[in-house]
């Protein structure tokens, strides 16, 4: 079998298998479902999440120890990683493909040569190390944005994956929603259709796991290279290059991604794959300058700085950034999340969402709780983001944690954030109308909301009696609106004292319940109120931890009466909305 048809095959397998982690990637119990599937493995092959996270954290998490293999097997294979195993390098591969397949020799031979702006990804690699590596200034994670692999798995699963399953529920039982989704498709689709005026454009120019490859593959031991002397020059090695690395002449080793295009097109058979240097020489450090490299690092160290300055990991931090369970104090938590996604995708009632820039530029794409997309808020008995987090960003945590039972009592349970009443939009604050929502759907024994009974005399709710039994009272006036009160909700007073309650009405009287009867029965021409009884909510906030199904289930729409805010979290002792007794 020629080795670019085992390529292909190579391609075409983790790409696949690479789908197939994204879709099993969903609670439950069926073969299809994550019944222990590795859906992180691409995550973990990839060295540039452990050497960020080294960076920022000085600690190794130890499943990324398989990014280890990844630079081994670079430096003895070269840059293989690009085109056997990258599931957006094959993607980026095949729309190239496609895009340029009709244009002539001499085209594609134009297209597919070396450019000095290739040297651009190492700057973005500079840039993002350089951020990660000076925790005394302030150190953050932030290689997620275009790293490769945390980049294709937050596209297939907040935004392709979800749009193929809406119409046939196969994956998901409902349909999965993401704010902000058209941030993250823009890039998706402007880096594959970048293939369309030079072949894999994101991995020539931007992609900064590439560089970090690149700078491996100096070393390699097994490489692409002329074994004679002799050539004619025909340049027909470089028509389908997929790294732009000129084998024609002094190949480029760091920008060699062993497609094996220009060993399959050599006529010649000149082209081979050996462990000697290229009989035409070899360019084997990266294309960067002095100049760049600093300016590139100077950049990195100034901005988390600059970015800073708006204090929002202090007191200016952002009410909305609500994390999920097990997430670590917000700066700890910017030094390890990636953004890749995948709590996102794995939650089971779609509540943690890719935040967007409003709490600052280094929370893009990190999660956040938004209670009311998805089916409901944090479920108490769930877990799943801390298992899932590929850097522990989100760390693990069991139930009895979270609910602070068993070994956990004295700490409590795990704390969100609280809950907040907007009593101007409360139904039974604002406008009299009998709610009790919030109480009924709070999870938590003893619940943390509660109510206090109050009767309010309605809006035109005075009558005249014109005549009264103990079961029904006719008025003189006829404009109740039928069935308006018999929602077993309104009762009927005179002079302060409850008659009994109503359970109908017509335009002109009220059915009053025998069950529910307090006074006397009112004389003709005297007054009666009647009042609403309202179940009026209150919050406690000891006992609340901001699951958020109060603020999901709530009948307001547009700004929800109740919601929940960051205050109080568990996470950042700072935010705390009470002093310890």
């Amino acid at each position: 079998m020629k080795i670019v048809t085992t390529r292909k095959i190579s391609q075409v397998f983790f790409f696949s298998i690479f789908v197939w982690f994204c879709i099993v990637g969903t609670i439950g119990q069926k073969w299809w479902q994550l019944r222990g599937w590795p859906i992180n493995w691409f995550l973990q092959l990839d060295p540039l999440v452990a050497i960020g996270t080294i960076l920022t954290t000085h600690t190794l998490y130890r499943p990324l120890l398989w990014a280890l293999a990844t630079v081994v097997l670079t430096i003895v294979l070269g840059r293989f990683f690009c085109s056997w195993v990258c599931p957006f390098g094959s993607l980026h591969h095949f729309a190239g493909f496609l895009g340029n397949r009709r244009k002539s020799a001499a085209q594609k031979i134009q297209l597919n040569r070396y450019r000095k702006a290739q040297c651009i990804k190492y700057f973005v690699l500079v840039l993002f190390l350089s951020m990660a590596a000076f925790p005394s200034l302030a150190a953050t994670l932030q290689t997620g944005l275009l790293d490769p692999i945390p980049l294709i798995t937050r596209s297939f699963n907040l935004l392709l994956l979800p749009v193929a399953d809406s119409p046939v529920s196969f994956v998901s039982i409902t349909q999965r929603f993401y704010e902000g989704a058209w941030l993250i498709l823009a890039i998706f689709f402007t880096a594959v259709f970048l293939n369309l005026l030079i072949p894999r454009f994101y991995c020539r120019f931007i992609c900064p796991l590439g560089a970090l490859f690149a700078i491996f593959s100096r070393f390699a031991i097994w490489r692409i290279g002329k074994r004679k002397i002799e050539c004619t020059d025909c340049k027909l090695c470089e028509k389908a290059c997929e790294g732009g690395c000129s084998p024609a002449g002094k190949i480029r080793i760091s920008e060699c991604v062993l497609c094996f295009n220009c060993r399959r097109d050599c006529k010649d058979e000149l082209i081979g794959y050996q462990t000697q240097v290229s009989l035409a020489g070899e360019v084997t450090n990266p294309d960067i300058s002095r100049r760049g490299f600093v300016l590139s690092l100077a950049s990195g160290i100034f901005i988390v700085p600059a970015v800073r300055l708006s204090n929002k990991l202090g007191d200016n931090w952002h009410y909305k950034v609500i994390r999920p369970p097990g997430a670590l104090a917000e700066e700890e938590f910017l030094k390890r999340c990636i953004k890749c996604g995948q709590c996102m995708r794995l939650c089971p009632t779609n509540v943690i969402q890719p935040s967007g820039i409003e709490a600052g530029l280094e929370n893009l794409w990190t999660p956040v709780l938004n209670n009311r997309i998805g089916s409901s808020g944090c479920q108490l008995n769930c877990t799943a983001c801390g298992q899932i987090c590929p850097t522990s960003a989100i760390r693990p945590i069991t139930l009895a944690e979270k609910l602070g039972t068993d070994a956990f009592s004295d700490a409590g349970p795990i704390k969100l954030g609280t809950a907040f009443f907007d009593r101007n939009r409360c139904l039974p604050w604002a406008m009299d109308k009998p709610c009790i929502v919030c109480q009924e759907n709070c999870p938590l024994s003893p619940k943390a909301i509660y109510t206090r009974e109050y009767f309010s005399t309605v809006r035109d709710g005075i009558f005249t009696v014109k005549k009264a039994t103990n079961k029904k009272i006719e008025t003189i006036e006829k404009t109740i609106t039928p069935d308006k009160f018999a929602t077993g909700d309104y009762y009927c007073v005179s002079k302060g004292e409850k008659i009994g309650k109503i359970v109908a009405n017509t335009a002109n009287t009220l059915i009053i319940s025998t069950d529910k009867r307090f006074g006397k029965i009112p004389a003709a021409g005297g007054k009666i109120e009647v009042q609403v009884r309202l179940q009026r909510p209150y919050v406690d906030i000891e006992k609340c931890t901001g699951c958020g199904i109060c603020e999901h289930e709530c009948p307001v729409s547009g700004r929800r009466a109740i919601r929940v805010s960051a205050e109080g979290e568990t996470r950042n002792a700072d935010r705390a909305l009470l002093l310890k007794r």
